[in-house]
């Protein structure tokens, strides 16, 4: 039986995303970002592809590494101007019944009682259609500008994130029992108050004692999204992640990474496949393989090597500004996201990274690979990609919106459902039963189920507290 083939569209609140220079060209219309019409539109062409959702980027901070300041990152529109990834989501639900949302938030910028707040409100909403992207952040212009002086160290902000989830857990999972809610009116009961529980958490990071401020949701906990690939990154998110994004230049990079998130997630007690993989994929298509490789020609007119150095800058910690064009890329210890600087230097040895290279190779599409061709020639791309990696889909940027993924709906989604390698409808239901058709709620051995019945989670963390 042919394997299927996932896909999310990866965006964000901001000019261009990962393909710096390209909102120049006369057709992208990312410039939009700010109406709320480009969001509605997107959706709907996105739910017509029966695409898994949209995977919202976000940055809190500036890339300001390269070359030391942040007016490349300003004058070619780096992820600057960018708003919050969140308040779009409500209006592209409304106008679609299936399509999923995978926000991106950040432990180190959100505060877990509050945010836990935000997460179930998305989650009404949609009508448990969102997702939460985890991340830890790698910018510490964003650090410093909310006043904590600069990031943790990398490793440190895992640990960190490891208590973030165990409060989110006993907010959203253990607070308010299943039919705590009632809405009775004849004995003016909206609530049971016993079945509204303190969580009484005190932790090295957090204290949170109380209450969960929002009723159940139709998930209760969004599917977890994790996009770190270090060690640290790999380690959290066998424990916690449902989907994971990744970012693989190579085959031979991704067949090792999912190798390994397998294996882990084995060793955790958890399904292996219970893991959805997605890497970063650009797709740039046309009806012939002449006229998509005319196209993509054309969208390399428009990328700028600063903006694009500005992204590797950022994303590595390592200012490209200061070394020739024919310098190698070489590993660097920094607090950024340190799996790219490692992936770029020793991840694969059949390729080395000039500087020019990496400009060039980040001008359309960020750090992954980048296809082009008529829609038989991409689809055995992705076919090959898969059977050689086993990972499950991908995480589609575009070069020019919402053309790339207006070419993704009409001409390649065919082409894979022809072959039986892509779906022909949505599964009803919410986002988590769409993914794994295992109903609306985390399943165990997943970690967030142990904290359903929170009091005996706090009668054995009082009982471990006692015996230390």
């Amino acid at each position: 039986m042919t394997r299927q083939i996932r896909f999310n569209a990866f965006d964000m609140n901001c000019v261009g995303h990962q393909s710096p220079g390209l909102w120049a060209h006369p057709r992208d219309t990312s410039w939009r970002y700010k109406d709320l019409e480009y969001w509605t539109d997107l959706a709907q062409i996105l739910e017509q592809g029966i695409f898994d959702g949209i995977f919202i980027a976000d940055v809190i901070g500036y890339y300001d590494v390269y070359k030391s300041d942040n007016r490349n990152a300003l004058l070619h529109a780096a992820q600057i101007p960018v708003n919050d990834p969140l308040q779009v989501v409500p209006a592209m639900a409304y106008v679609t019944e299936h399509l999923g949302f995978g926000i991106t938030a950040s432990i180190s910028f959100e505060h877990p009682y509050t945010f836990a707040r935000r997460l179930s409100t998305a989650d009404h909403l949609t009508e448990g259609r969102v997702g939460w992207n985890i991340v830890t952040s790698y910018l510490e212009s964003g650090a410093k500008n909310i006043g904590q002086g600069g990031l943790k160290r990398h490793d440190d902000r895992y640990d960190v994130a490891d208590e973030y989830l165990e409060v989110l857990y006993k907010l959203l999972e253990g607070s308010w029992e299943d039919g705590a809610v009632v809405r009775d009116r004849e004995k003016r009961i909206f609530t049971h108050p016993e079945k509204v529980h303190e969580i009484g958490h005190k932790g090295r990071y957090f204290e949170v004692p109380g209450y969960h401020l929002s009723e159940p949701s139709p998930q209760r906990t969004p599917v977890l999204y994790q996009a770190g690939a270090s060690n640290a990154g790999r380690r959290f998110a066998a424990q916690h992640a449902e989907c994971v994004f990744v970012a693989a230049p190579t085959k031979t990079i991704l067949k090792a990474y999912v190798k390994d998130i397998r294996a882990r997630a084995a060793a955790a007690g958890r399904d292996p496949y219970k893991i959805k993989i997605y890497n970063l994929h650009t797709v740039i298509l046309g009806e012939t393989d002449g006229i998509a490789e005319a196209k993509f020609r054309e969208y390399q007119q428009y990328f700028t090597r600063d903006g694009s150095l500005v992204f590797w800058s950022g994303w590595t910690g390592i200012d490209f500004g200061q070394y020739a064009p024919t310098d190698l890329v070489r590993k660097v210890e920094t607090n950024a996201v340190i799996s790219l600087v490692e992936a770029l230097a020793e991840g694969d040895p059949e390729k080395t990274w000039t500087i020019d290279e990496l400009a060039q190779w980040g001008g359309i599409g960020g750090v992954g690979p980048v296809s082009v061709g008529s829609p038989t020639t991409v689809a055995d791309i992705l076919q090959s990609w898969q059977e050689e990696t086993d990972v499950d889909g991908f995480n589609l940027a575009y070069a020019v919106t919402p053309e790339t993924f207006e070419d993704v709906v009409e001409l390649l989604v065919p082409e894979l459902q022809r072959r039986g390698a892509y779906p022909k409808a949505y599964t009803r239901g919410t986002l988590r039963h769409k993914l794994f058709g295992d109903g609306p709620r985390l399943a165990a051995p997943h970690p967030g189920a142990r904290y359903r019945d929170i009091e005996a989670v706090k009668r054995q963390e009082a009982a471990a507290a006692a015996a230390e």
